[in-house]
């Protein structure tokens, strides 16, 4: 990915790898790319966590290091994590505040009602991140729209994209503030074989009841899976029901010129930048072809 020129590695952070270590490890070889890490839960990890963290990545790769906030599900932060996940958009707004003004090399002042920090400053030099706020929900947007540099969506079709932009941009022409980017997720296979087909669907089978993303779902012709999906079947029985077709409502998937088509059309939707999730597989190791036909792709945008 370095040697293709990407812009950026994004260095997610849910159930596997902890993204500050991960991103120290593979960043201190890079010569091009900076990182971009998160969506880091704010009901798990607090602001002055989060920005030693960054600092950290910073000072050990040499690269320019975003962070990205959200508020992640009540699986992960009340039953892997135990912590408490009420009043998420109030819990995303103070722990943005908080970050923006410690990653910056200030004292974060905050006595907020889910999260609170008082006189620590960084003791490495800030990053002075980007900062990105992954939203969906209306009050999610509304924080991007007051504190972000972009916004993130993630696994959502070119419809939802628009639907969404319209939302930042009007809450931030309401604050007087210039419209954050917006980035979207999405899943990438280019000429893929069976192995790709089969991880993407599996991908896409925790979304399907999901609020949000079930309407989504719907809008787009699956009403019947949906409603199939909101019965909690055993997960085996609603994957066994997923179409492959279903990986082209939420990914780039397809050709060259099929992929090309549909990045112009989030472009079109409102999305500055397009965030790719190879499928990596023993038919694509590492997803080196598909990155290799994405950056080519990127190209005929330019």
């Amino acid at each position: 990915m370095d040697r293709l020129r990407y812009r950026a590695l994004w260095v997610g952070e849910m159930a596997t790898w902890d993204s500050f270590v991960l991103a120290s490890h593979v960043g201190r070889a890079f010569h091009h790319s900076d990182l971009v890490l998160g969506p880091f839960a704010v009901a798990v990890r607090d602001p002055a966590m989060i920005a030693m963290g960054a600092a950290s990545v910073a000072a050990t790769t040499r690269r320019g290091v975003s962070v990205a906030l959200g508020t992640s599900s009540t699986v992960v932060v009340e039953k892997w994590h135990g912590r408490d996940r009420s009043r998420p958009a109030r819990a995303l707004a103070e722990s943005a505040q908080a970050c923006r003004a410690l990653l910056d090399g200030e004292k974060a002042e905050v006595a907020g009602e889910r999260v609170r920090t008082s006189g620590y400053r960084l003791r490495l030099d800030p990053p002075r991140s980007e900062l990105v706020i992954a939203a969906f929900g209306d009050q999610a947007v509304k924080v991007a729209a007051r504190y972000a540099d972009r916004m993130v969506l993630n696994l959502v079709d070119p419809a939802s994209v628009r639907i969404l932009v319209a939302k930042l941009r009007a809450a931030a022409a309401e604050l007087g503030r210039p419209c954050p980017r917006v980035a979207v997720w999405t899943t990438c296979a280019i000429d893929p074989g069976p192995y790709a087909i089969e991880q993407m669907r599996r991908a896409v089978v925790g979304y399907l009841a999901a609020p949000g993303y079930s309407a989504m779902f719907t809008q787009a012709g699956y009403g019947d899976l949906v409603s199939f999906a909101q019965s909690r079947p055993h997960p085996s029985e609603l994957l066994a029901r997923v179409p492959a077709e279903l990986n082209r409502v939420v990914g780039l998937v397809g050709d060259s010129g099929q992929v090309l088509a549909r990045v112009r059309e989030y472009a079109a939707a409102g999305a500055d930048d397009v965030v790719i999730v190879p499928s990596a597989s023993d038919e694509d190791p590492a997803g080196e072809r598909t990155l290799k036909l994405a950056a080519d792709i990127a190209h005929h945008l330019d």
